[in-house]
């Protein structure tokens, strides 16, 4: 259970007062007139850099120069938290952002019509971002589980935000709030498996998942699982019982530049 991340993390994650925002609000497009711009487009617009990234130290100590802002939404993506955002705390290195932007474009692809959620990044200038141990140099992202309920697609859970890290899945995946909502393993299997084929084209290979070590036999049973598991990518296998406990509602991912 999560017992000891909650209060801490929410009120980092609320400091901003600002109202959440819909999707349907906050499709970027850094070309649109300053007043017509959502708060979430002008943040957008103005952290928009285009120079390259340097990722120093390790993730989870060092920083990041020329950090690039993940955008809050696509046409098949979305950030988990409008305060989360707009703190500050999507921010990636360069190549980070091409690999995962081009992720989402081939999946647009190969998983039509599914959305797909990013949760905490990095700070602008990398460096401590509580309560997280890592995510400090831009290298690192955590992705929120994709569900399903009654085994169709399902989303009403993805706009929880903060309290989207709170959520807890039992050892078959099955949501303890709602047992009819369940993770859906292959559709989490088709994204990493992906995300391995863009990194290769941008400059990156993928370090390490954490991952939910209960999880990973469910994971691993999919048609895409079986693919993920021969491709040889680190998927944690001793964790401690809290970062354990933490990593089902979402999975982390270490990426390490070529």
């Amino acid at each position: 259970m999560k017992h000891t991340f909650p209060l801490v993390f929410l009120l980092l994650v609320t400091a901003c007062s600002e109202p959440a925002i819909s999707i349907s609000q906050t499709q970027t497009d850094v070309t649109e007139p300053e007043d017509s711009l959502s708060i979430v487009e002008k943040h957008y617009k103005e952290f928009n850099d285009s120079v390259k990234s340097i990722s120093k130290g390790t993730v989870s100590n060092g920083s990041l120069e020329h950090g690039q802002l993940f955008p809050f939404s696509g046409k098949n993506y979305h950030y988990f938290d409008t305060n989360s955002y707009l703190a500050s705390r999507c921010f990636v290195h360069s190549n980070v952002k091409s690999c995962v932007l081009d992720t989402y474009e081939k999946l647009e692809k190969t998983a039509p019509n599914r959305l797909f959620g990013i949760m905490e990044c990095s700070n602008e200038h990398g460096g401590k971002i509580a309560p997280h141990r890592t995510h400090q140099n831009g290298l690192s992202i955590d992705f929120m589980t994709p569900l399903l309920k009654n085994g169709q697609p399902y989303t009403d859970l993805d706009f929880a935000g903060a309290q989207h890290y709170l959520m807890n899945f039992d050892a078959n995946g099955r949501y303890e709030d709602d047992p009819t909502v369940s993770i859906d393993f292959e559709l989490m299997a088709q994204h990493l498996l992906t995300l391995i084929e863009s990194a290769r084209t941008n400059g990156l290979t993928i370090e390490k998942v954490i991952w939910k070590m209960e999880l990973r036999d469910e994971l691993f049973a999919t048609e895409s699982g079986k693919k993920l598991q021969q491709s040889g990518v680190y998927i944690t296998t001793n964790l401690t019982p809290l970062i354990n406990a933490l990593h089902d509602d979402h999975y982390h991912v270490d990426f390490k530049l070529k």
